[in-house]
């Protein structure tokens, strides 16, 4: 099996190619990484940093997965860089830690965070939800936010996250314990 024409131009670095490829995966990119920092300048960062990067290592691509999956990687790999490096911008607003002696989510905020997705009707409930996610484990928070919003199957998000279906499965499984965990009370409070 030979290797796809546009992945020998992408390799050749013709620009047409990789303006195609960026518009074809730059919606998904921001997203991907909009869900996993819940914060736009940063996700239009990330999105850049991964289009970089491809383009530099896109001759390192073995075609072990597909392309799509190989930037998904790429994507929540400098996500995850900007969360663990702090390069996030602080919101205001107070959020509990979810181990910490508080496990309860303060909803206000001076900057709401929408996701592109989201239906209006739904934007205040997937506000709050965004936030509960957001005080998830990175991994639970990267595992869920890939299946739930993003609509990975497990296979596809076993191979982004570099781990076994069955570690997705036990993240997945965790993720939706501690939201319900950190949801109830607001929705006990408000859903009435």
């Amino acid at each position: 099996m030979g290797i796809a024409p546009e992945l020998v131009k992408l390799r050749e670095g013709d620009e047409l190619a990789f303006r195609q490829l960026v518009d074809q995966h730059q919606n998904r990119v921001f997203n991907t990484a909009l869900g996993l920092l819940q914060h736009h300048e940063n996700a239009q960062d990330v999105t850049q940093e991964v289009f970089v990067e491809v383009f530099r290592s896109i001759s390192k691509f073995r075609g072990d997965s597909t392309l799509s999956t190989w930037i998904y990687r790429i994507t929540v790999q400098k996500a995850l860089g900007h969360i663990r490096s702090g390069k996030r911008l602080k919101r205001s607003g107070t959020i509990f830690g979810l181990f910490g002696n508080e496990s309860q989510l303060n909803i206000q905020t001076n900057q709401p965070f929408d996701h592109p997705g989201i239906q209006l009707e739904n934007k205040e409930r997937a506000t709050i939800l965004f936030k509960a996610i957001a005080l998830l484990p990175l991994n639970q928070r990267t595992a869920f936010t890939l299946h739930k919003v993003e609509g990975l199957s497990q296979n596809e998000i076993a191979v982004i996250m570099s781990t076994s279906v069955s570690s997705v499965e036990s993240h997945l499984v965790r993720a939706r314990r501690n939201l319900r965990e950190l949801l109830s009370d607001y929705y006990e409070q408000n859903e009435k």
